[in-house]
């Protein structure tokens, strides 16, 4: 019997055998690799293999989206407006600036210079750069103006001017001769009238001229095509000219608070485009004319706080389209002619301010609260009752008839109150009576 191997030479036939297996695995497909290899990291669930959706380079972007002419970045830049936006992406930064979509540059046809600060100033350089402007607004922006480059007052077609540009004279806005709308307001203008200004703007749509300061007299002659005019809050006087009727066109026209002295163009009825007029706040006088009544579209009348006299006419109450009524501060008199279905079409009806003006509390209801006295039976106004020393009374601005009523109320409320008053005085004078006699008697029992 052969002696068993040794340990050993068992131990050295498994390596052999493991080494073998070993080998034989490396050489199938789907063996495991036997050492770790460098693989690449996987891509992100949001982005695809590179071998199956390539990136493409950056795409450049076309002229017509370039952002503005550098020439005009600039021109902004030195007149304080933030560039850090494009400012041809709209809305453009608080709405200050608006692009054409010229090529390989775009150029502002909108400006908005607004709130500026105090170092701004106006250089003919950077106005140059911006001619290609169509509309240029100034709005509380103090600057001192200087003159505009000849292509960009060509090239304007609206100009407006609130609270903004110092030292303004009507020459230097005579200037912008191709204008369609001027507006300038709340800015002292050195100018001998309307005419000085807008003689030569023959193409002209809308002005607007107010709280400027600005004296003469109202244009006998203006651009025919005008469809709105503003020249409220200034020191105009005269009459207002026959001339105007011939703005067939016009829509809109304010000339309140000035110095128009004088009655209304009887001939105001061939204004027939008219929508709004106020003539408030000057000293016309006169009746109104009759002729109001043809023009067809009316909805605005403002005729408060002047000289006007005689009655107030009946036919205002024809006009379909009015809804605003103001008639206040004159001097009508007489009973005013409305009923209360055309007092209930007016989105504003004000007549108070006219004293010897009534109204027929059989039409109308004192609960409209018109401001003015209840008539007689001789058509005059009733006087009004005296005043209360109650300050919530005068606030209410009750009728006269609702006055009326709340004085009998408070005398029925005094004379409620005036016996029980007495009561308690008699029964006071009683009770000291009788404790009277009964102290004397008292007394004379403890004297005896």
């Amino acid at each position: 019997m052969n002696p068993p191997p040794p340990p050993a030479a068992i131990f050295s036939l498994l390596l052999l055998i493991s080494a073998a297996a070993a080998a034989a695995a490396t050489t199938r497909p789907t063996a495991t690799p036997a050492a770790p290899i460098e693989v690449p990291p996987t891509p992100s669930p949001t982005s695809a293999p590179s071998v199956t959706r390539p990136l493409l380079p950056p795409t450049s972007p076309s002229p017509s989206s370039n952002s503005l002419d550098p020439k005009q970045l600039r021109a902004l830049q030195s007149l304080s407006i933030p560039t850090f936006r494009d400012p041809c992406k709209q809305p453009s930064l608080h709405n200050a600036t608006v692009c054409d979509s010229s090529e390989p540059f775009r150029h502002l046809i909108f400006l908005r210079l607004a709130n500026c600060s105090d170092d701004v100033a106006l250089s003919f350089t950077a106005l140059k750069s911006l001619s290609t402007l169509r509309s240029l607004q100034f709005v509380d922006c103090p600057v001192s103006p200087i003159r505009f480059p000849a292509d960009l007052v060509a090239s304007l077609r609206s100009f407006t001017c609130t609270n903004s540009l110092r030292r303004l004279t009507g020459v230097w806005l005579s200037r912008l001769e191709n204008l369609t709308d001027l507006s300038v307001t709340n800015v002292p203008v050195n100018a001998s009238g309307p005419f000085v200004i807008l003689g030569r703007m023959n193409i002209l749509k809308s002005v607007t001229i107010s709280n400027a300061n600005l004296t003469g007299f109202f244009p006998k002659h203006l651009n025919r095509n005008l469809t709105h005019i503003d020249f409220s809050g200034n020191n105009l006087k005269g009459k207002i000219p026959n001339s105007i009727t011939l703005l067939e066109n016009l829509q809109s026209l304010n000339l309140a608070s000035n110095e128009f002295n004088g009655e209304i163009p009887t001939s105001v009825g061939d204004l027939i485009s008219l929508q709004n007029l106020s003539l408030a706040s000057n000293s016309l006088s006169g009746s109104i004319p009759e002729s109001i009544t043809a023009i067809p579209g009316l909805v605005h009348l403002d005729l408060s706080s002047n000289q006007l006299n005689g009655t107030i006419p009946k036919f205002l109450s024809e006009m379909k389209s009015l809804k605003y009524l103001n008639l206040e501060s004159n001097q009508f008199h007489g009973v005013m002619p409305f009923n209360g279905s055309f007092l209930s079409r007016l989105e504003m009806f004000k007549i108070k301010g006219n004293s010897n003006l009534c109204y027929n509390h059989s039409i109308l209801s004192s609960k409209l609260k018109l401001g003015i006295a209840p008539c007689d039976r001789h058509g005059l106004p009733l006087s009004p009752p005296p005043a209360k020393e109650d300050s919530s009374a005068d606030e209410s601005n009750s009728d006269y008839d609702d006055s009326d009523e709340d004085d009998t109320s408070s005398h029925k409320k005094e004379s409620h109150d005036g016996p029980n008053k007495v009561v308690l005085g008699v029964a006071i004078g009683l009770s000291s009576i009788i404790f009277l006699i009964v102290f004397l008697v008292c007394l004379s029992k403890c004297c005896r």
